[in-house]
């Protein structure tokens, strides 16, 4: 009963928003006192900041993909992001994503922890990478391959095939070339 007493509930939502003022109050008194001891510091000497501040120029990646008619577009991708997260922020068509949990992380030059995941689970994301960065893409799992060869003939795959969400971009990836082939019919999803 007494949690639903409006007096007590009264008290609380005060004792709240007094510790907020509180907060605000002690937060404002420091900017102000930090405010003052930049400016008589910046009065006394000369104070020199070599370090660069980050832009979104330190994300982003530009990337060219080639449509099977050989039309190409110029798009700008994330780091951290897939190729075909950037495929899908662009509406590329590119198929449904294969993305299953990781299967195994390099840690070292000597140790490669499993981690069990499934891998990839289809093979619709299929792409080809060339140019900038390309070199630097983990290579193929063993699943990813036996999901290429699933679903891709013979002699549709190249060296340079690829899931496309399997693919975390990089930045040493700017510039990079991907080739999109043809869409296999997936309507059965």
């Amino acid at each position: 009963d007494y949690l639903l007493d409006p007096s007590l509930l009264f008290c609380c939502c005060c004792k709240i928003m007094a510790f907020r003022l509180a907060s605000y109050l002690r937060t404002r008194t420091m900017s102000l006192s930090m405010q003052t001891f930049s400016r008589s510091l910046s009065s006394s000497s000369v104070v020199k900041v070599d370090d660069k501040l980050p832009s979104a120029k330190d994300v982003c990646v530009q990337l060219t993909f080639v449509d099977p008619s050989g039309a190409r577009r110029q798009v700008t991708g994330l780091v951290g992001t897939t190729l075909h997260d950037t495929c899908v922020t662009h509406e590329i068509d590119i198929g449904p994503s294969s993305k299953g949990a990781i299967v195994e992380k390099v840690q070292t030059d000597v140790w490669t922890e499993p981690l069990f995941g499934e891998g990839p689970t289809s093979g619709f994301d299929h792409v080809l990478v060339t140019g900038n960065g390309a070199e630097t893409i983990p290579p193929k799992t063993p699943v990813e391959q036996r999901m290429l060869r699933a679903y891709w003939e013979e002699d549709e795959i190249y060296p340079e095939s690829r899931l496309a969400s399997m693919v975390d971009l990089t930045k040493d990836m700017d510039g990079m070339v991907v080739f999109v082939p043809d869409r296999l019919v997936d309507d059965f999803y």
